[in-house]
């Protein structure tokens, strides 16, 4: 990696910014939009991540006769972990399983063979007693100090301690070690870079952007290629492929939602009116908006089945971005592949400062990190692929996460349903206005979007943990006692 000097000048023959001046951030793509199963990036994939993770550290410990291994959730894991599959997705990282490699049919079989089986297989054979009715625990006590979303795991014989180790969910499917977790509040979670525009704030994209003469998603590109080289249109057609295949068996889905509260799903519903309504002569001008959320609520819907779906940033605000794309090929004027491209590098690039300077996390900072941030990335995403300039891109994200500035996240039951399906459709429609108010405009606006998400975190920090996902306040404990 280049440490002092110009970076070399782009194609384009133009100089960038040096790199003796910049913070090094680079989050790609991929992370941020992550393949997994429902319903909860930070509940569910995080978790069965960490599961995984603690196993392969086990290779070098002596395991006697007798060993056995437990898990202790705590904080938002306990208090809403039921609710999200927290204890199943522990049990199938146990099990060895993967969020993108796990299919959400296999499930039940992988947990009733881990039920009767009553042990974990390490990858090099050994085993070590696990029950999973008994040795997966919910604290209900005082969060863990590192983050709202903790867990323990250790391997134990008789009263001796063999292993142990404490993981953070952060959100979006990220997971830290507790030495990671010190680690990164101390750098400020910078991961290495070694890409040519390595911006930490949307204030050094701009000016990224107008030194370079490139776009949003043009130097989102170039980053991008340092890692994933050729394969990067590959991977991400791939990524809209799995997204728009949770869609489409969302909206051909009928019943209710696992969980016990009996939502019923309602996307298939919707689009067969939608559709029967074609070529009528009563048709209202807003029924474009009925498609935008029904598209968001037939990926949530399916997330909250457990489904394979993107985070994008998160779980619970899967449905935005896939939303605004569909929404985007199926009703704008010149919408193509290539826009779907555009759209995805764009939006990740918002996310990345969202996630460095603020959180995507509804245990941190409520809903305005998880559907305000996917809002925000879907306007500056829609704005791009509509050929908006790199300042009414920045202007469309921060109009979004404006208006959704202090939402809370307050799941009833624990559950990724209740606000959380509609909220998606919302979220989505948000977007859309906000992307078309930015292109409207030349870019200049009075409140900029680092100010933005700087606001967001100080109102995360001032939120009470009771409307931070732990179903402890607001809706999840009012429509209990309605």
């Amino acid at each position: 990696m280049t440490q002092s000097g110009d970076i070399p000048a782009g194609m384009d023959g133009n100089p960038h910014l040096p790199v003796a001046e910049l913070p090094v951030m680079f989050l790609s793509v991929f992370d941020l939009y992550k393949i997994g199963i429902g319903p909860s990036s930070s509940h569910t994939v995080g978790p069965m991540v960490a599961a995984r993770r603690f196993l392969d550290s086990l290779k070098d410990v002596v395991l006697p006769d007798g060993a056995r291994l437990r898990v202790s959730l705590h904080g938002s894991l306990a208090f809403t972990g039921k609710g999200h599959g927290t204890d199943r997705a522990v049990i199938l990282g146990l099990a060895g399983e993967t969020p993108d490699g796990i299919d959400p049919d296999a499930v039940d079989g992988v947990l009733a063979t881990m039920a009767e089986r009553k042990s974990v297989r390490l990858p090099d054979g050994r085993e070590i007693g696990f029950d999973p009715a008994t040795d997966v625990i919910f604290d209900f006590g005082p969060a863990l100090k590192g983050h709202a979303n903790g867990m323990i795991m250790h391997v134990e014989a008789g009263s001796t301690t063999l292993a142990i180790e404490t993981f953070y969910s952060i959100g979006g499917g990220f997971v830290q070690t507790e030495a990671e977790r010190a680690a990164s509040v101390s750098k400020g979670d910078v991961p290495p870079a070694n890409v040519p525009y390595p911006f930490s704030n949307a204030e050094e994209m701009l000016a990224m952007g107008q030194r370079s003469g490139k776009s949003i998603a043009e130097m989102k590109r170039a980053n991008e290629e340092m890692v994933h080289g050729d394969s990067l249109d590959a991977k991400l057609d791939r990524v809209w492929g799995v997204m728009n295949a949770c869609m489409q068996r969302g909206l051909a889905q009928q019943g209710i939602l696992p969980g016990g509260l009996n939502v019923k799903r309602r996307a298939a519903d919707v689009l067969a009116k939608l559709r029967a309504e074609q070529g009528g002569n009563a048709v209202q001008p807003h029924r474009v908006m009925d498609f935008l959320s029904v598209y968001a609520m037939a990926v949530n819907e399916e997330n909250a089945a457990g489904g394979k779906v993107v985070t994008a940033p998160t779980n619970g605000a899967a449905g935005v971005i896939p939303a605004v794309i569909r929404y985007y090929l199926d009703h704008c004027v010149g919408a193509d592949a290539g826009g779907v491209h555009t759209f995805l590098l764009a939006s990740a690039a918002v996310g990345g400062i969202i996630k460095h300077n603020a959180s995507i996390s509804g245990a941190e900072v409520g809903c305005q990190g998880e559907v305000g941030s996917a809002s925000a990335m879907a306007a500056a995403g829609l704005c791009a692929a509509l050929g908006g300039t790199n300042e009414q891109v920045e202007n469309a994200a921060e109009i979004a996460l404006e208006h959704h500035l202090g939402m809370t996240c307050d799941p009833v039951g624990g559950l990724v349903q209740v606000p959380c399906i509609e909220r998606n459709a919302f979220g989505a429609v948000k977007a859309v206005t906000a992307a078309s108010l930015a292109l409207r405009g030349d870019g200049t606006h009075l409140v900029h979007l680092d100010t933005c998400i700087e606001t967001m975190r100080q109102t995360g920090l001032d939120m009470s943990e009771r409307y931070k996902e732990t179903s402890t306040g607001g809706l999840a404990v009012n429509v209990v006692e309605c």
